[in-house]
């Protein structure tokens, strides 16, 4: 069986019975079934049930010995994990479907969905970024996610630590829609668990890998496809040269989707992939009105972003003395700062709120690493990374 790209633009009848919805499930997690050979089987063949028979002698064709479909049970067994854990199953063509997601050529023909639904009505942005973001970055992330919920959009991402985790926890009292890798039920990465319980009870879970599904590498991908066509526009934030949010920018301009990028110092590797971005054509952005200016969406917003109060930082583990601290937690403390720098100086007061420690407990080791010639120290109380 290939895997073409459907033709039809039209989304097929979503299952109305218990019966339709096995079958229709058995057909997604049969084996070498992905979302365009779903869609031509169902062309093809008129109903799920006819399509689901249809597999088997399709699979022998194509040279698969005993192949057989994905069995009842396995998707009894899933629908039934599921409702223990609340999650709701989407089929594309329901109303609650995301109704851009449903455009693009290989949509999900099924997604389960774990919280508020009624999110995926609303026109939704996408955030996405580096995982080991700079303090910089993170605070862009958490101005630019507050001045387009403010103007009404719903903020997706990826779960992922560092630009992603800073969109979605900026966007938790206005709306924001988390896309996983895994299924609903398994977070990852698992430090951000508290957030995703969160974001279940007052957002929205979107995944539509099976329940209990740890992700893979294999998996990201398909997720980041999920991740930009749900939304009207993508903005990058930070992103090396080889990324998957770069890989996400790409899906999204498959998609037809707007791309935008904030750029970032020529010598930081995080903003390369930014900076690539903004050379080949996507949007600048230096603040929310940027990103409303290209949707033509008519918002009154700051004219400029405030990030001199970041909210809900991710501090490190609790800090001790420098007389009781281990080698161990002075390595791991000095590269969490170096983390949060990069090549354009910040304040060092300013750093010192991001990482949620007093000026007792990090000055010292500020005063390592530039002994170390590991930052460089400006006029003004500034500081910047010099490697």
């Amino acid at each position: 069986m290939t895997v073409d790209r459907h033709p039809s633009t039209h989304p097929p009848l979503p299952p109305t019975t218990e019966d339709d919805r096995i079958s229709w499930l058995r057909l997604l997690r049969s084996r070498r079934v992905g979302p365009s050979t779903f869609y031509r089987l169902l062309a093809e063949h008129g109903d799920v049930q006819s399509a689901l028979a249809a597999v088997p002698e399709l699979a022998r064709q194509a040279g698969a010995k005993d192949y057989t479909p994905c069995p009842t049970g396995v998707v009894e067994a899933e629908l039934r994990e599921a409702e223990k854990f609340g999650a709701r199953l989407i089929c594309r063509g329901d109303p609650s479907y995301p109704w851009l997601l449903a455009e693009i050529p290989d949509a999900p023909p099924a997604l389960w969905a774990l919280g508020d639904t009624s999110l995926l009505e609303r026109p939704s942005i996408s955030i996405v970024g580096a995982r080991n973001a700079s303090s910089l970055g993170l605070r862009m992330t958490k101005a630019l996610t507050r001045e387009l919920a403010e103007s009404g959009f719903a903020i997706g991402s990826g779960l992922a630590r560092g630009i992603d985790t800073a969109a979605h926890q900026a966007a938790l009292e206005t709306g924001t829609i988390a896309v996983m890798a895994g299924g609903v039920d398994v977070v990852y990465p698992a430090e951000n668990t508290d957030l995703a319980r969160d974001i279940a009870a007052r957002g929205v879970i979107l995944s539509e890998q099976p329940m209990g599904l740890q992700p893979r590498a294999r998996h990201f991908p398909s997720r980041n496809r999920i991740v930009s066509g749900l939304s009207r526009a993508l903005v990058v934030v930070e992103a090396a040269a080889k990324s998957g949010s770069l890989l996400t920018a790409r899906s999204a301009l498959d998609q037809g989707r707007d791309v935008l990028a904030v750029p970032g110092h020529p010598f930081d590797a995080r903003a390369a992939g930014c900076n690539m971005l903004i050379r080949d054509g996507a949007t600048l952005v230096r603040r929310g009105s940027d990103v409303l200016e290209v949707l033509g969406h008519d918002a009154q917003i700051p004219q400029t972003p405030d990030i001199s109060e970041p909210r809900h930082i991710i501090a490190p583990e609790p800090y001790h003395t420098p007389d009781t601290r281990s080698q161990e937690e002075t390595r791991n403390l000095h590269q969490v700062i170096l983390e949060k720098l990069g090549p354009s100086p910040i304040a060092e007061d300013q750093l010192i709120r991001d990482l949620g420690a007093s000026a007792a407990q990090v000055t010292p080791m500020l005063t390592d690493l530039e002994v170390d010639g590991k930052i460089e120290r400006h006029p003004g109380g500034l500081l910047s990374r010099t490697g």
